[in-house]
């Protein structure tokens, strides 16, 4: 049975303790203890939208109850594995820490903490490059781990052939396939620019984008399903390309025009009601003037 502690606990050993006999078999939470590292995704992703609308809305207080569930995730995560003997909250702990420290050499020369005060000068692109070159020496690091203990245990020397068709490691490794498809293509697009995949300025991606809506036509023309699936695709991604190389986070500017389209959908319907309509009453025109009114107010 898990112990209640007493004493000078901080604030995340309480924490961790509750979660500890949340998930006690015996005098548990029934749900708490049915759930799996696989069954906590959604609820994870659901916690981050929910941090997102509060960052949105400009909400502190409610900024900081739904980072207190998101956090709530992180902890769970650490219970169930460490049952598992896999991992623990304090091992999360350790690792981000070292993490920082060694992508942080300016900060930390030396990769040591104790370093902290003789900072290097770098500029804010010479952090981010810097960044990236660690990431992929650690990604390197990795790759060759795994290559000797797969030879290891096949009795093999370290040494491996690429045969056609097996994965090489990539500068577009590690972009979560989990992201949302627009942040996602403006990672692909930023990890691909980083090897020199790009162009330089922006009238080219204007004259993609142009070529691609050409396209899209075309396959609309030809009524092509198949087509006009894979064109207005690649519409998108050329889009996104163009928030990129404009330096506007793509995934943010199309959450502020889905906020905008729903203040002013609620402001018609708020008219409406006013005088007795639906919008299923009105025809398109006066929804037309209507929305243009609901721009005018500032919305």
């Amino acid at each position: 049975m898990s112990q209640a502690k007493t004493g000078k606990e901080s604030s995340i050993e309480i924490l961790l303790s509750v979660m500890s006999m949340l998930r006690d078999k015996n005098y548990g939470c029934p749900w708490d203890l049915e759930q799996s590292i696989s069954s906590l995704a959604s609820y994870t992703l659901e916690e981050v939208y929910e941090v997102m609308d509060a960052i949105e809305n400009g909400d502190m207080v409610e900024l900081e109850d739904e980072l207190g569930d998101l956090l709530f995730q992180i902890v769970f995560y650490a219970q169930i594995a460490n049952e598992d003997s896999q991992f623990s909250f304090a091992s999360i702990a350790e690792t981000i820490t070292k993490k920082l420290i060694r992508r942080h050499p300016h900060v930390f020369p030396g990769g040591e903490l104790r370093n902290f005060g003789n900072p290097s000068s770098l500029s804010t692109d010479e952090v981010v490059v810097n960044w990236e070159g660690i990431k992929e020496t650690e990604r390197e690091e990795k790759r060759q781990e795994k290559l000797s203990e797969n030879s290891s245990s096949l009795g093999l020397c370290a040494t491996v052939d690429i045969s056609v068709g097996e994965s090489i490691p990539s500068a577009l490794d590690n972009v979560p396939r989990a992201m949302p498809a627009v942040s996602r293509a403006q990672q692909l697009q930023e990890k691909a620019a980083g090897q020199g995949f790009d162009w330089q300025d922006i009238d080219p991606v204007i004259v993609k984008i142009k070529e691609e809506i050409a396209e899209l036509e075309e396959a609309l023309h030809q009524g092509d399903a198949k087509s006009i699936y894979h064109e207005l695709g690649d519409m998108l991604f050329t889009l996104v390309n163009l928030s990129r190389h404009l330096d506007i986070e793509a995934e943010m500017s199309l959450r502020s025009a889905n906020r905008r389209f729903e203040q002013r959908f609620k402001w018609i319907e708020r008219e409406l009601v006013g005088r007795g309509l639906k919008v299923t009453e009105v025809n398109l025109e006066e929804l037309d003037t209507l929305w243009e009114l609901a721009k005018k107010s500032g919305l």
